[in-house]
């Protein structure tokens, strides 16, 4: 009987057990790959947002570990605007207010009526701002559809009634859970007067060596003093940077990894127990095999090679399950856009790396202990 033979007879020698451990394997793997699609698909849809808009940068205020907190003068938009390479540049107002309905609160953007931004919003119901309304307000897709407002309803706000003129859908999953207004009316809403959040940057297209150029507004902008020659204290980024450091982005990788890590510890105790158990079963047979001539190492490499196979079988069911829970997920509207089975390639690798961890980790030290057996006292076990 050839190796390769004689490893997959033991691995079938005990079925219900190696379902039982594939399974376990497959839920581990389902989890990591799963969630870390989840949370990638959030990512890519942040910053296809800002693409979708042209948007090259991001400047907030220095410093802050919210960039929800940051707090800047919109008249700063004008020294922006000045420097060279700058093409246009967007001013936006995000905070949370309670809408009827809702438990928790809503977030709510506030741009100016001639914003670039609306650009990339598909207004598929109603109209966009205009600069004569009073108490008007946009919903996104997944926010109307919650609240099951249409064109002409009124939804409280902070209180007060707003008249509903328009439903935007973006390409980004937060924004269709979001509300938009004016920016002076957000401004006064939150008693904030003449200062917004962020400003998004859009660099000129036909710059030359735009990399460079990326680096020098950047300075430039960070640079920038009030009239008594103080620094504004202002951090721009680029928009891969800015997403990614983004609050809500660090904190659901970080949720995801230690939720796969933990899947990951119990699939890798079930492969441990399986192996030892495994082990212990074949013992007299280890014992012949190291009689008849079989080296140590031959004796390592057969035990974890069953491992590997079982973490191998085992991630492949997992992609599968996570491919299928994605999918579900999708279904439901408040979901929707944000893992959307956007599971890639690299995402799936990383699935099989740790299902291949699952197994070294679990095999190594039955394979160790197999190992070193000495084979008389292996051929007398009971």
């Amino acid at each position: 009987m050839v190796f390769p033979e004689f490893v997959l007879k033991n691995v079938l020698r005990r079925k219900f057990r190696t379902v039982l451990t594939t399974v376990g394997v497959a839920v581990a793997i389902a989890a990591v790959v799963a969630l870390l699609s989840i949370t990638r698909g959030y990512e890519r849809s942040s910053k296809a947002a800002y693409s979708l808009r042209g948007v090259d940068m991001v400047v907030t205020r220095a410093q802050l570990a919210n960039h929800a907190t940051s707090s800047l003068d919109e008249g700063i938009v004008k020294k922006i605007e000045q420097i060279p390479g700058v093409e246009r540049v967007a001013m936006s107002l995000l905070n949370s207010v309670s809408i009827e309905g809702i438990e928790g609160g809503v977030q709510i953007m506030g741009w100016p009526v001639d914003s670039f931004a609306f650009n990339s919003l598909k207004v598929v119901g109603g109209r966009g701002l205009q600069r004569d309304d009073v108490q008007v307000v946009m919903l996104g897709t997944t926010l109307a559809e919650q609240l099951g407002k249409r064109i002409g309803d009124e939804v409280e706000i902070e209180r007060k009634p707003y008249k509903v003129v328009g439903i935007f859908e973006s390409n980004n999953m937060l924004e269709d859970r979001k509300a938009l207004i004016k920016l002076s009316d957000l401004q006064e809403m939150m008693d904030q007067p003449g200062h917004v959040n962020r400003f998004e940057i859009a660099l000129d297209k036909n710059i030359p060596n735009r990399e460079a150029s990326m680096l020098q507004v950047r300075k430039a902008v960070e640079g920038l003093t009030d009239e008594e020659s103080k620094p504004l204290g202002l951090l721009a980024q680029q928009t891969k940077d800015f997403v990614e450091g983004d609050n809500q982005v660090r904190i659901a990788g970080a949720m995801a990894w230690i939720t796969s890590a933990i899947a990951l510890i119990v699939g890798a105790i079930g492969m441990l127990n399986t192996m030892i158990v495994s082990v212990l079963e074949r013992t007299q047979e280890i014992g012949i095999l190291r009689a008849i001539g079989w080296r140590k190492t031959r004796i390592i490499r057969m035990i974890m090679v069953e491992a590997f196979s079982l973490s191998i079988f085992g991630a492949a069911a997992g992609t599968l399950l996570a491919f299928a829970l994605i999918s579900v997920l999708t279904r439901f509207p408040v979901a929707q856009r944000f893992g959307s089975g956007q599971m890639t390639l690299d995402i799936v690798a990383i699935g099989f790396g740790m299902s291949l961890l699952v197994g070294l980790v679990g095999g190594a030290y039955p394979a160790l202990r197999g190992a070193s057996l000495p084979p008389t006292e292996a051929l007398r076990y009971e």
